[in-house]
């Protein structure tokens, strides 16, 4: 898998039957691998933070090293819920690594207890959780994958969604949660807390949560007719126009007999789209965390870029640009301009129409977020708890962000 640049690997014997090895070992569940190392890249943000990078694991590599060795036993996932690896392990603090750097040696981050929750039937939360404040926040996070025209018309669309939760609650707490609309969720996945037969019966959730963040379920939309496609958006909160063109502009480089290129890019935001709005909603649409990846073909040698609004960072040596826009609102029309200077004999790469050959313009990739908002319209009508004197604190919001959302140029 790849995430944040890094690609995570898993070496796996041969299966039995493979005629370069007819012993080799027993076959292995590629999702048993793929899940696994999802596993491993979630458990690295929890101890590293977000993003991990290359060199987040070069400064905790001895922690990664130690992780490593307590979820893998002989070549088998063991340990992998963060409650029982934190007890296990410590996360890198500040503290330690000035303590580490004074003293040159190695910081003490393994524990010599056992986990506590190690030896009981519910291993996803520790024992003896005890809190000031007892509280549960839930997110209902929705993810857009989309294909966009460069006119702004939406080619193909699919939406995916994750109950993400945060628990502060003392004890041992057994909730049970409702929908509103459970017909909605299609071809679900559960954390090991919920008891899936209850929810097969009964479409809700019952279950014992861990302490701390962790994902409750993942879901797909239920599909809207039988040719086996994702409900669909029919429009977009967000609207970026690519203008992108190469030729001839009064401007000579040397050695590529005056071949440029020139970049435009605006971006709005669109109030009136397939989203449906939390009525705790007030005040006009605002976008957050706006951002759009430009990957340049190979044969630009460099580009220079100006934006309206926010900054651009421009990789020389993988050619990417990014431009990081904020918040956006109706009222907001961000901007950005650009020449490209290209390498020598490019002209053999573009045509008479000043345009390149279809399929050496890579997809611009952006990136969004809009709070209480959603899709699908789904939303928790009920959540309760039991087993428990106390009464906890509940917020529950929805988010709408951006999955792999591709705009063509």
């Amino acid at each position: 898998i790849l995430r944040d640049g890094l690609s995570y690997l898993a070496a796996c014997p041969p299966c039995i039957g493979n005629q370069n090895n007819p012993s080799g070992g027993l076959g292995i569940s590629p999702l048993l691998i793929t899940e696994f190392l999802h596993k491993i890249a979630d458990t690295f943000v929890i101890y590293f933070g977000d993003p991990v990078d290359e060199s987040a694991v070069k400064d905790n590599f001895s922690t990664a090293y130690q992780l490593l060795e307590e979820m893998v036993d002989y070549g088998w996932p063991l340990t992998t819920e963060p409650n029982a690896l934190t007890d296990l392990i410590r996360p890198p603090t500040v503290m330690a690594k000035i303590h580490q750097a004074m003293t040159g040696g190695s910081s003490n981050i393994l524990s010599e207890a056992l986990p506590n929750g190690t030896v009981s039937n519910m291993p996803w939360r520790k024992a003896g959780v005890t809190h000031p404040n007892n509280e549960i926040y839930i997110d209902i996070v929705e993810e857009i994958d989309a294909i966009l025209s460069s006119s702004g018309g939406v080619i193909s669309s699919d939406v995916s969604g994750s109950i993400q939760a945060q628990s502060n609650l003392s004890g041992v707490p057994d909730l049970i949660l409702t929908f509103n609309d459970a017909t909605l969720i299609d071809d679900s996945s559960f954390h090991p807390c919920v008891r899936y037969a209850r929810f097969e019966k009964d479409k809700v959730i019952s279950f014992v949560p861990p302490d701390g963040p962790f994902e409750l379920m993942r879901y797909r939309l239920r599909l809207d007719n039988g040719e086996g496609h994702n409900k669909p958006v029919g429009s977009m909160p967000i609207q970026v126009i690519p203008r992108i063109s190469y030729g001839k502009f009064g401007s000579s480089e040397k050695g590529n007999s005056g071949m440029a290129g020139r970049i435009s890019l605006s971006v709005t935001a669109r109030s009136i789209s397939s989203l449906i709005y939390s009525s705790s909603r007030k005040g006009p649409l605002v976008i957050e965390d706006v951002a759009v990846v430009i990957p340049f073909p190979k044969f630009v040698r460099t580009a220079n870029l100006n934006a309206t609004v926010g900054r651009i960072i421009y990789d020389e040596a993988g050619k990417i640009a990014k431009w990081e826009i904020g918040k956006l609102d109706e009222k907001t029309r961000p901007q950005l301009n650009g020449t490209m200077v290209l390498e020598d004999g490019s002209e053999e790469k573009v045509s008479s129409s000043s345009s390149i050959s279809e399929g050496e313009q890579p997809p611009l990739l952006v990136t969004w977020k809009i709070l209480l908002s959603s899709v699908s319209g789904l939303n928790i009508s009920g959540l309760s708890v039991t087993g428990e004197h106390y009464k906890p604190y509940k917020g529950v919001r929805n988010i709408t962000k951006s999955g792999t959302f591709q705009v063509r140029c």
